[in-house]
């Protein structure tokens, strides 16, 4: 059985949102940059690039990171994973990095993703952003900006459907 928890206009006020908290958590935009964690985290890291364009004048840098060969369950995986694009397309030393994801579950993304990140350069603070926080942490791992906090049993799915992947702006709790 599956609930439909977000549409499109709940994930617009949220983005925009979530620009104005970033802004006013950095005092403006200077020196940071946003890196979305493929493959979710790459849309909403352009939306929320573009929506703080919107808001503040300058542009935003926006890169991309695969967490492939960083994820600490490489080896119990049957499939053999599919490696994504990596573009950081600017010097991440000495800036405020923002990590972006759709969905924080266990904390263990992310944790492969500030790893990852570190092989880039030496951030001066690394924050993140996701659009949904579902809890059940495994590791001691928080948003700095949560879209919203959706309660979940351990086995249920949350799905984020966005309409650059040719879908309609969703987000869905599938029970399990």
């Amino acid at each position: 059985m599956s609930k439909q928890l977000l549409d499109y206009n709940d994930i617009k006020r949220i983005i925009r949102r979530m620009a104005h908290e970033i802004i006013e958590k950095n005092k403006g935009t200077e020196n940071i940059c946003l890196v979305g964690i493929q493959k979710g985290g790459v849309l909403l890291a352009k939306r929320l690039a573009t929506q703080i364009e919107l808001i503040e004048s300058g542009r935003i840098e926006v890169g991309i990171l695969d967490i492939t060969f960083y994820r600490d369950d490489l080896n119990t995986k049957e499939e053999q994973p599919v490696v994504k694009k990596t573009d950081i397309p600017c010097t991440i030393n000495n800036k405020t990095v923002i990590l972006i994801d759709d969905v924080l579950f266990t904390g263990r993304s992310i944790r492969a993703a500030m790893d990852a990140l570190i092989d880039f350069g030496r951030p001066a603070y690394i924050q993140l952003a996701v659009l949904i926080d579902r809890g059940h942490r495994e590791l001691p791992i928080r948003a700095d900006y949560v879209g919203k906090n959706i309660p979940t049993f351990f086995n249920d799915r949350v799905e984020v459907f966005l309409e650059e992947d040719g879908k309609k702006d969703k987000v869905v709790l599938v029970n399990g």
